[in-house]
């Protein structure tokens, strides 16, 4: 959904694969102006949501207010979207999907320390293992605009942002 005012860029990954922290450091650096939203942090604020599901400890979302209340952010572009899943963002919104992976056990750790209920330890775990939002955002958007990135060390983190921020550099220079 390429625009004037810069790109919609999705971050996404299971829980604990470093997106916001990316995300943030891809809006410190980067040479347009960009505004990072968190996801699920903006579904707390806004009430986007049906009901807060005990079990799970996470709010189950109300995709279409979600939608609905992104839609005017998105359109004027200058985001990073940023969340454990992309699916449910129209294919048309992404100028580039950003996949951060993580080895299983590394996830595991971070989590723990998190203060997760062991059942989502578990399912997390187990969507890293299979690579569910990996594919996801491929079956969702068009190939070329799908990355993946391995996230589990500061080196990673400052050699995926400094390619993401190079990448917004070249959006930048295409559409001047």
């Amino acid at each position: 959904m390429s625009n004037s005012k810069g790109p919609v860029i999705v971050i996404t990954g299971t829980p604990g694969t470093g997106k916001s922290t990316h995300a943030q450091l891809v809006v410190d650096e980067s040479p347009i102006p960009l505004q990072h939203i968190n996801v699920g942090e903006w579904v707390k604020e806004k009430r986007l949501y049906e009901e807060y599901d005990e079990e799970w400890q996470s709010y189950t979302v109300d995709e279409d207010k979600l939608l609905d209340e992104l839609e005017p952010l998105v359109t004027t572009g200058g985001v990073i979207l940023d969340w454990h899943t992309c699916e449910m963002f129209p294919e048309r919104w992404a100028d580039l999907v950003v996949v951060l992976r993580c080895d299983h056990s590394k996830l595991w750790d971070r989590l723990e320390k998190r203060g997760y209920p062991l059942k989502k330890i578990q399912e997390n775990n187990e969507a890293e293992i299979m690579q569910v939002v990996l594919d996801e955002a491929r079956s969702s958007y068009a190939p070329e605009i799908v990355v993946e990135l391995q996230s589990e060390n500061t080196e990673d983190l400052e050699t995926n942002v400094g390619r993401i921020v190079a990448w917004i550099s070249a959006w930048k220079e295409d559409h001047s």
